[in-house]
């Protein structure tokens, strides 16, 4: 191949970046492209969020734990990375939400909390007599007449009352988004709860009808995948398979500036880096200062990002009864509680956990009260135990813990985000159309979601660098 010699550059070693790097690089060896790509970290590790404690035989993930495997991509690159065979599914069983101090199975047939099957739901001691009659409007409600975005708690609320959402729909959405579902955005979390309402105007109908059909032979399987050795095996298998000397770790882009059809980097190692593309796939706010002297990206000065830590604690088996079985539970805003949600790891994954041992995760922090996350260790592994103990009998303390705390590590969709997204996406491409935004800030924050956003960056990068082969 003739052609001239091009660089790109990631900036952002999360998931996102380091995805960008993995496909750009193969794709550049198999089509023999004249293509050099660097990936910039600001830290001295890889892998963002993706964390993983290996500690005494115990497996603990400080960030994620898992993926959706219904969404193909993340799978599809640990298969191209060859290390889908180390791959294990969720153990299945029953999760709880907890109401006034008590756990309440999460009734059968809920699809992200909206009911498919009329019994558990209606048997339900989540709910009063009166929830249970005002979420049945479902039924006969009309479409919603709101033109354009609106928050998901402003849709469910007109959908199925008050009661219904905070004891079940609201625990559920906001463990996957860590926000406020009465500012998130409906168009850029949960599109297919309008969908399903202009298509079939009741949400219960709509989901039952469109609800996967499942084997009635097969043996149930869990939804969520992970690697048998933690999380951070994807991480570790990406940057080994990585060019060597393609990674600038500890490295911190302070800004950049066009040249022509081309970008320049400034460095805080005081080096220059001129570019053909550039991919950001950093979070906003480490986005927002580059982008900042260009006038670029205002709207997301305002986007906010919460706060959350976790408390993962071993336990010798005996020291923890637990009259429910099941994978954890999940915490009613309206409970008087610290925690939101605590994972039975040891029944939900199995593989992280010895013999003869439990390992609880506890997580604290919501939208409005985050004042928790900033306690010390000690202090953090009292309130998640205290909550705890009220739960299961704990007679002992952990055998050790793992504190995490994730500051501003959220982003929060909020109402008109796909908007927002749109708007600096196009004003970005006008003034700088070599650069890429991509990650959890912006159109979707789960690990598959990630790996597509990274993905679609380098289709866009190779495309416009060797528009002539790429057909």
């Amino acid at each position: 191949m003739s052609q001239e010699k091009r660089k790109v550059a990631i900036i952002g070693g999360g998931i996102t970046g380091l995805t960008a790097a993995y496909y750009m690089q193969k794709e550049a060896k198999e089509k023999d492209y004249p293509l050099e790509v660097i990936l910039i970290e600001a830290t001295h590790r890889l892998g963002g969020k993706i964390q993983t404690v290996r500690k005494n035989g115990f497996i603990i993930e400080r960030g994620p734990d898992s993926f959706l495997a219904r969404k193909k991509s993340f799978g599809l690159l640990a298969e191209d990375l060859g290390i889908s065979d180390q791959l294990v599914s969720n153990a299945t069983g029953q999760a709880y939400i907890l109401v006034n101090d008590g756990l309440y199975p999460i009734p059968g047939g809920s699809v992200m909390g909206v009911p498919t099957q009329i019994s558990p739901f209606v048997t339900s001691g989540l709910f009063s007599w009166s929830g249970k009659f005002r979420a049945a409007g479902d039924f006969i409600l009309p479409k919603s007449s709101v033109n354009g975005d609106q928050s998901v708690g402003q849709f469910l609320r007109r959908r199925f009352g008050g009661e219904v959402v905070e004891n079940l729909i609201e625990p559920l959405l906001a463990g996957i988004y860590s926000g406020d579902i009465d500012k998130m955005s409906l168009q850029a979390t949960f599109p297919q709860f309008y969908k399903l309402e202009q298509e079939h105007r009741s949400l219960i109908i709509g989901s039952k009808k469109t609800a996967p059909k499942q084997p009635v032979q097969k043996s149930k399987e869990g939804i969520f995948r992970t690697f048998k050795n933690g999380l951070e095996t994807i991480v570790e298998a990406i940057e080994e398979q990585l060019n060597p000397g393609t990674v600038m770790k500890g490295v911190r882009v302070k800004r950049f500036e066009r040249v022509g059809d081309k970008v320049n980097l400034f460095l805080n190692n005081d080096s220059e880096m001129l570019l053909d593309q550039l991919i950001i796939a950093t979070p906003h706010l480490a986005a927002l200062p580059l982008f900042e002297e260009h006038g670029l990206m205002t709207e997301f000065h305002d986007m906010p990002a919460t706060s959350v830590a976790t408390v993962a604690m071993a336990f010798k088996e005996e020291a923890v009864k637990q009259e429910k079985e099941g994978t954890g539970f999940l915490v009613s805003r309206n409970s008087d509680y610290s925690i939101t949600a605590c994972t039975w790891t040891h029944r939900k994954w199995p593989t992280t956990t010895p013999d003869g041992h439990v390992l609880l995760r506890g997580f604290v922090g919501r939208p409005g009260d985050e004042s928790a996350v900033e306690l010390s260790d000690s202090e953090l592994e009292k309130v998640v135990l205290s909550d705890l103990r009220k739960t299961m009998k704990i007679d002992q303390n952990p055998l050790f813990s793992v504190v995490t705390r994730w500051k501003n590590a959220s982003p929060q969709y909020v109402v008109g985000h796909k908007e927002k997204v749109a708007k600096a996406k196009k004003e970005i491409q006008e003034q700088f159309p070599m650069i890429k935004l991509a990650g959890s800030s912006y159109e979707g924050l789960g690990l598959p979601d990630c790996v597509d956003q990274g993905k679609a960056a380098v289709g866009e990068v190779l495309e416009e660098l060797f528009m002539n082969t790429i057909k």
